[in-house]
């Protein structure tokens, strides 16, 4: 039981930027909307179809059930798509520490995440933690 780690609208601006690799597989390109986060995501576009310009929620968390002042909440539910992996990398690649910015990865079953922004906005993700990547379309 916990809470979110991250969520945040993204809006897809490219798929599939240096051509298409897996026949069932599509590397998502995105910005968010509030805290200029950039995003590599790999979703099985056979079961998730995903197209430029959608909008969408994303969020990691290391359970599908929150504590909230309600008592103990299963956000599975609420998302459409759901993967299961592990952060394995956190790199620091801002060269001042104003504008330190960070690189967080994570592998879900071989499909990848690359959430890159200002540290402030991962400072609760750790390597090797297990996490939950939750994704729901919102209307534009």
């Amino acid at each position: 039981m916990s809470e979110l780690l991250f969520d945040e609208i993204f809006k897809v601006e490219d798929v599939d930027p240096d051509g298409k690799k897996y026949d069932k597989v599509s590397r998502i390109v995105a910005r968010s909307e509030k805290r200029d986060m950039y995003m590599l995501l790999d979703v099985n576009t056979e079961i998730y179809p995903m197209r430029k310009n959608e909008r969408f929620l994303m969020a990691l968390s290391p359970s599908l059930v929150l504590k909230t002042k309600d008592g103990l909440v299963s956000i599975q539910d609420k998302f459409e798509y759901i993967m299961h992996g592990r952060l394995y990398n956190i790199t620091n690649e801002g060269s001042s520490k104003s504008q330190l910015e960070v690189e967080v990865y994570a592998s879900f079953g071989g499909l990848q995440l690359m959430l890159r922004g200002h540290a402030s906005h991962c400072v609760q993700f750790v390597v090797d933690q297990k996490l939950f990547l939750l994704l729901r379309k919102v209307e534009s």
